[in-house]
């Protein structure tokens, strides 16, 4: 068993271990979620064994650069919980973490058990690996948007339902009630599309110097490019929509889970088509 996959399950533990922690405190009755040092220990040591575990993976083979849809996903979550865990030293968000620490052991847990993919060509290219690097940054920071989205969106559900008892009663009921209120959400929420959109830009600019440095042409008509220019269309249209005609709400959430969607299908939701239900290379 390789390094990798060793350090990405260790992390994929250490997330499960604090995440199960959480919920059964919430389980237990208690109505509040505060990360203190023993929080901060833990993160530390997922994200440390996590990077360890994807640098090894993915940059640990002779003669270039190994990707796949686990490691390519896992790399997105490391990155988007490393700006999350920065994020909650400036505003509370403590409850956020109910949801990303599940997520983020699935993902971890993903990289090590299918650690399998293919070695990118021209991976030697350094404008190729800070194309990649810089592209995952912003698919990490849009998985976080995109998650804390969902939670908007089932606290939104609450909010408008208050007579229904399905809906204000339970454990899902019970961490919704830690979630910061939600017009602080949404002003993270576009914080982070913001964010995520002008990170989103580079790799399209970058992309277009590594495609006409490796292929010629400035825009080949593949998934990745076609998905990704969705997508940056798509977070751009959300925050040009909030500056001229106010949107908010429902019709945030709805354009930015649209915009994961694309982000997701422009690489490892493609290659897991690819690789696993069509199994080819």
């Amino acid at each position: 068993m390789s390094a990798g996959i060793v350090f990405q399950l260790l992390a994929a533990l250490a997330y499960a271990l604090l995440g199960a922690g959480w919920w059964r405190q919430l389980a237990q009755g208690s109505n509040e979620i505060r990360v203190g040092p023993v929080t901060h220990g833990f993160l530390i040591v997922g994200l440390s064994m996590q990077i360890v575990g994807l640098h090894s993976a993915m940059m640990g083979h002779a003669g270039g650069l190994h990707l796949g849809w686990a490691l390519a996903l896992s790399a997105a979550i490391w990155l988007g919980m490393l700006i999350f865990w920065l994020e909650n030293f400036l505003m509370k968000l403590d409850g956020l973490l109910l949801v990303l620490l599940p997520a983020a052991a699935l993902a971890a847990a993903l990289g090590g058990l299918f650690p399998s993919g293919r070695m990118v060509p021209h991976g030697d290219s350094q404008w190729l690996r800070a194309h990649l690097i810089i592209a995952l940054c912003a698919y990490g920071i849009i998985a976080i948007a995109a998650l804390q989205a969902l939670f908007m969106a089932a606290l939104d559900r609450k909010l408008h339902r208050p007579a229904d008892p399905d809906a204000n009663a339970g454990l899902i009921a019970r961490a919704l009630d830690t979630l910061p209120p939600l017009l602080t959400q949404e002003r993270l929420l576009f914080r982070l599309v913001g964010i995520g959109f002008a990170v989103l830009t580079v790799p399209v600019v970058t992309g277009i110097i590594v495609s006409m440095k490796t292929l010629g042409v400035a825009f080949p008509l593949d998934h990745k490019t076609i998905f990704t220019l969705l997508a940056w269309f798509t977070f751009g249209g959300l925050l040009i929509g909030r500056r001229i005609r106010g949107w908010r709400g429902r019709t945030a959430l709805r354009w930015t889970l649209v915009g994961f969607a694309f982000v997701l299908l422009s690489y490892s939701g493609s290659r897991f088509v690819l690789d696993v239900l069509l199994q080819r290379s």
